[in-house]
């Protein structure tokens, strides 16, 4: 006895999902051109998704939708799916935010400093913007190259950061930033800096942590998420004094880029960058692990790369570990 045709009712699988049975019955409506409406109902999704669709001259006759036309259709269902999930979550955000107030509160005490979730550019953004209006003291920046919540920023929202930060030196404030070294971030520095006027302060390391700020060493903002459209505003004063004395620490082992430029010795033909990379490569990181690290794109990484490898006269990326051990170039960072 043949097993029944599986119904709509027992075919369950996610939405934007294409099961088995419906990827094998849809290959076969391309190779022979259609299909017949009762073998579909193994595979109702089909019609529902818009892969097959009744023939013009016989209704009981399904024909196949052209898969880059299909595959169009629902990548832009997904788009907008996710575009709904963005908004939803951000008014989640902001219909819990007075809710954690209130709890804040009732649990510790109407003096504890709330831990805000921030969810999109703009609404970060204004918090960044009023925290730093409200300040008048220190503002303790770390910019990686990845630059969280003003990715694509115009020129307009750089003159609108420039006047924030001026109005903050006016005020007496003073501004500390730590920045990745790079010859693109000494120069851009240094563009940005000479356009402020006041106590401005940039240093480099060749690694920096994700970003940081933090506005008078009570009120900190932190990324949440990989793509910096979360961020989190913490304003405890144990989190804030341990990510401000981390910022210190950092600080005091950076080198100088504004005002004045330090420029870091070469020693053996091996620049001081290069003995970033050296470190790394002999922890085994990649090539696309060393360039993130760095901040630095892949070929500038494999550039520094082959240079360590003809000064040190190695002919494999094995070999290369080994000579970077013997020869010393790590012992001499200071």
């Amino acid at each position: 006895m043949s097993e029944p045709h599986m119904t709509a009712e027992t075919h369950d699988h996610g939405t934007e999902e294409l099961c088995g049975a419906g990827v094998e019955l849809y290959a076969r409506s391309l190779h022979e051109g259609h299909v017949r409406a009762q073998e579909a109902r193994v595979a109702p999704c089909l019609v529902d998704f818009g892969l097959l669709h009744p023939a013009v001259d016989d209704p009981n006759r399904l024909e196949p939708v052209e898969p880059t036309v299909a595959l169009h259709r629902m990548l832009r269902a997904c788009e907008v799916r996710i575009t709904d999930e963005r908004r939803r979550e951000e008014r989640l955000a902001e219909t819990f935010q007075p809710l954690m107030r209130i709890g804040g509160h009732r649990t510790t005490g109407a003096d504890t400093p709330m831990i805000r979730v921030l969810s999109g550019s703009e609404r970060i953004n204004r918090a960044l913007f009023e925290a730093l209006a409200e300040g008048t003291d220190e503002l303790l920046c770390v910019q990686p190259h990845r630059n969280h919540y003003s990715s694509g920023r115009g020129v307009a929202a750089q003159t609108l950061a420039l006047e924030r930060d001026q109005a903050f030196l006016d005020r007496g404030g003073r501004i500390r930033t730590l920045y990745p070294h790079s010859q693109r971030h000494v120069l851009m520095v240094i563009a940005r800096y000479e356009q402020l006027k006041g106590d401005a302060e940039a240093r480099a390391l060749d690694e920096v942590t994700d970003r940081l700020i933090i506005v008078d060493r009570a009120v900190a903002f932190v990324p949440s998420d990989s793509d910096g459209r979360v961020a989190l505003e913490i304003r405890h004063p144990t989190i804030v004094g341990y990510l401000s004395t981390a910022f210190d620490r950092f600080w005091r082992l950076a080198t100088p880029m504004y005002p004045q430029t330090v420029r870091r010795p070469t020693l053996n033909g091996v620049t001081p960058r290069q003995r970033a990379i050296a470190r790394l490569l002999v922890e085994g990181h990649t090539d696309a692990v060393i360039a993130d690290r760095l901040g630095m794109n892949v070929r500038t990484a494999r550039v520094h790369i082959a240079k360590i490898a003809a000064t040190l006269g190695s002919g494999s990326r094995a070999q290369l570990g080994y000579l970077i051990g013997q020869s010393g170039i790590l012992d001499q960072e200071s």
